[in-house]
């Protein structure tokens, strides 16, 4: 039986990272083990004011997508309901992408992408202003993801996910689109309602 404790306030470290795209991070709980499995706080609002982190969290999301290749986004809400979105895997593997889609940033259009997986317990920080999607690695893999503010479909948007050159490192598979992914329009006839705070 886990007893809280000095144990408890350890359990609340998280390593941070940064990615290429400046606000796109990689968060990392650390994980307690023995022989019957591990503890970890999966998301910590202390630990993330430490880290210099404040979003207002007011939704969970979770998913599962039963096939490989499973593609989900490229999606994005505008304001004024935009969304930062806290991402993990909670079983199996997922390949995750966050795009950078504030007009006059000096990285419109660039992507970043990293596997997060049950095994290896990262969680991606993905800002508003990020078009956001992911495509499935292994069967029946479930995403867990927190949201700053709560799904406005009026504000619901997407990209078309083979629109900008991302690798989703598919090895070939077909994907598995929905029918809204689908039909998603390019990159090229996108008009982002963000805009990058030092260009406003």
């Amino acid at each position: 039986m886990y007893s809280g404790g000095a144990d408890f306030e350890k359990a609340g470290a998280m390593q941070v990272e940064k990615t290429k795209l400046d606000g796109v991070l990689l968060l990392t709980p650390k994980r307690f083990g023995d022989a019957r499995g591990f503890f970890s706080e999966s998301w910590s609002q202390r630990a993330m004011a430490q880290a210099g982190l404040d979003f207002p969290w007011v939704q969970d999301n979770h998913s599962l997508s039963s096939q490989v290749g499973t593609v989900r986004g490229l999606h994005f809400q505008a304001p004024p309901h935009a969304q930062d979105k806290l991402v993990r895997c909670g079983r199996g593997a997922l390949f995750d992408v966050a795009v950078d889609i504030r007009r006059g940033s000096p990285t419109y259009g660039a992507w970043v992408g990293h596997e997060l997986s049950f095994e290896n317990g990262r969680q991606m920080l993905v800002p508003a202003g990020f078009l956001h999607g992911f495509v499935t690695l292994q069967p029946d893999t479930e995403i867990i993801y927190k949201c700053s503010d709560y799904y406005a479909p009026e504000c619901d948007g997407a990209v078309r996910f083979d629109s900008l050159g991302i690798d989703w490192n598919m090895g070939g598979l077909e994907p598995v689109l929905s029918q809204k992914d689908a039909e998603a329009p390019a990159f090229a006839d996108f008009d982002s309602p963000f805009v990058w705070e030092d260009a406003a």
